[in-house]
């Protein structure tokens, strides 16, 4: 379905980056994974080698500028020109807004949303000059609503809605899609992460906190990485041509 086209998918060491990195390569395509964590993505090249396909592993922090434009020049020169991008790179602490800390924000900020940005800015001219692109942004449905001490997460990820709808309206007639999708609660190592803080902070036992946040579904459950993978690749495909621009949520129907 993907021959010839070239991924390149930020945060993708794991979770949600990962499967939807060995979706693309079992697609077809040529797929450059980005993370922080050198070993993560070099695992998951490995992986899609194993799977007949041709891969990258790329050190990214995509806070910075520098880092995202390196990333790009080196699946240019190894993978050739970005057509589909996936940005799944995320942080996702949590606090009360009043003790929210500046440097909290700004990592929040920085890494949530200025990186889609900069993976965008990078992404687009080329994909316009060839008049095919996809770019999936993976945001939340903390982008389409609110909830308590998630206040700078939930900001950046309504930016990466308000970021993605603007670029597919410039690009809509190029053969380009910009969408985002929006989980739910996802089974990965963050949401874990999660429950350990939770654990930590109120003295709860471990299946409590689990619980908590599968009640957060009407399906009682938490997703899995794999299930929001599908959607991304189903995203890429010329079945999808006509979605732009859209904020497809995973979330079992907590929000209608």
């Amino acid at each position: 379905m993907l021959n010839e086209r070239c991924a390149l998918v930020t945060g993708g060491g794991r979770g949600i980056g990962r499967a939807a990195a060995l979706d693309l390569a079992r697609a077809g395509a040529r797929v450059a994974v980005a993370a922080r964590t050198l070993a993560e993505v070099e695992a998951v090249a490995a992986e899609l080698r194993a799977l007949g396909g041709r891969a990258l592993a790329l050190t990214c922090d995509v806070s910075k500028l520098e880092d995202v434009r390196a990333a790009f020049a080196r699946t240019r020169a190894e993978l050739g020109p970005v057509d589909i991008l996936v940005s799944g790179a995320g942080v996702a602490p949590t606090a009360p807004l009043v003790r929210t800390t500046d440097e909290m924000w700004r990592q929040v900020i920085e890494v949530n949303l200025s990186g889609v940005f900069y993976a965008l800015r990078e992404a687009l001219p080329s994909m316009v000059e060839r008049g095919w692109g996809r770019v999936i942004n993976v945001a939340s449905i903390a982008a389409r609503t609110g909830s308590a001490y998630i206040g700078a997460y939930s900001a950046s990820k309504h930016g990466v809605l308000g970021l993605t709808r603007c670029a597919a309206v410039e690009v809509a007639a190029q053969g380009v899609t910009v969408n985002a999708v929006c989980p739910g609660y996802v089974d990965t190592e963050m949401v874990r992460t999660g429950i350990e803080r939770m654990v930590k902070k109120t003295g709860i036992a471990p299946e409590q906190a689990r619980k908590h946040l599968e009640d957060q579904s009407p399906q009682k459950r938490l997703f899995t990485s794999e299930e929001v993978s599908a959607l991304i690749l189903f995203l890429c495909g010329e079945g999808a041509r006509g979605i732009n621009g859209q904020a497809l949520t995973i979330d079992g129907g907590a929000v209608l």
